[in-house]
């Protein structure tokens, strides 16, 4: 223990809230001189809290400071750590430590996550609470207390107690596995558009670019010699964008959100009338033809089928010679009554 610390450790227990004070301490390995720092970041964002400006106040800009900071501290040690390595190795070995779920396990296990103040309603989707609070948290202890205390704090607490520098450096990372883990998980679409295929100039090798496309929404993008390597490029910036703008997720969540009430909505048929002619098919021409007819064709065509009836009556039925086609006046018909009334009296 220092001196400086020895200092803060006698005046704890004046302290109105040395609870707090000692469990940042077990934390970071020293006690904070600006208490409001780290209260600010250890306030998640769905808190609403105002400060004394009247502004609302939670850990994204400690969050952003910190994750400059760790890239900073982290760089410089794997810099000195492994020497004659290559940028490549570097980059990679300096990513696995310092990624979401990386933070996310140390806050855990340094009892981070029990500090953190939050409304308790943040969606399932944010678990990379934690990590977020790391970030702000080395924030604030870097605005506290310097570069060299969060070089420290790396070096002595975290590298030194809970990751082994050179194991974490053999260890692959396969990025789109952790991508498509993570799509799983929340049940969200996850594509890989071709954008474009092209020709390295200076050897003639293919390239490949790779977009990353969750729920239809546009996320990291990826170049390489490979679609393997391109893809692997697309999910290491989607992870990284994901980790840093919560925005994005959510954007993503909606669409899925979306998407699922489209899939859930019924198909509405037109509803068949109850009144419609089921019957087959009639040329409404001919039909009409057919049915608008005055009553004079009407009685023409009742004659034509008297006529075509006869035509079917055999000729013994009739005798036709009895049927006059002569019209007798009255007189006749008077005369002929009086004549047979006659001849039978």
């Amino acid at each position: 223990m220092n001196f400086t610390n020895i200092i803060d450790r006698i005046k704890l227990p004046f302290r109105k809230e040395k609870e707090f004070y000692l469990a940042l301490y077990n934390i970071l390995g020293f006690y904070p001189h600006k208490i409001d720092l780290y209260k600010n970041a250890l306030m998640h964002s769905s808190v609403r809290h105002k400060g004394k400006n009247g502004r609302q106040e939670n850990n994204e800009r400690l969050e952003f400071l910190g994750d400059a900071i760790l890239d900073a501290v982290v760089g410089d040690i794997v810099y000195k750590h492994f020497k004659g390595k290559r940028e490549g190795f570097l980059t990679n070995t300096r990513s696995k430590l310092v990624q979401r779920a990386t933070l996310g396990k140390l806050a855990e296990q340094l009892g981070v996550n029990q500090l953190i103040l939050s409304a308790g309603n943040t969606h399932s989707h944010n678990s990379y609470m934690g990590g977020n609070a790391f970030e702000a948290l080395v924030g604030a202890a870097y605005l506290d207390r310097g570069y060299d205390a969060i070089m420290d704090f790396m070096q002595n607490r975290i590298l030194g107690k809970y990751i082994d520098l050179d194991k974490t450096a053999k260890k692959e990372v396969n990025f789109k596995s952790k991508l498509l883990e993570w799509t799983q998980k929340n049940r969200v679409k996850l594509e890989y558009k071709l954008v474009e295929q092209s020709v390295d100039k200076e050897n003639d090798s293919p390239m490949f670019e790779y977009k990353v496309q969750i729920e239809g929404v546009d996320c990291g993008v990826g170049k390489g010699y490979s679609k393997k390597e391109s893809q692997q490029k697309a999910s290491k910036e989607t992870l990284q964008l994901l980790r840093k703008q919560p925005k994005h997720v959510d954007k993503i969540f909606a669409a899925k959100s979306d998407r699922t009430k489209m899939e859930e909505m019924p198909i509405m048929e037109v509803i068949p009338d109850v009144k419609q002619d089921d019957s087959p098919f009639i040329n409404t021409e001919e039909t009409q033809k057919n049915t608008a007819q005055t009553p004079e064709k009407i009685q023409n065509n009742h004659e034509t089928e008297v006529t075509a009836d006869k035509k079917h009556v055999s000729a013994e039925d009739f005798d036709l010679s009895d049927i006059s086609l002569k019209k007798k006046t009255r007189e006749e018909i008077i005369a002929e009554a009086e004549a047979a009334a006659f001849a039978n009296g």
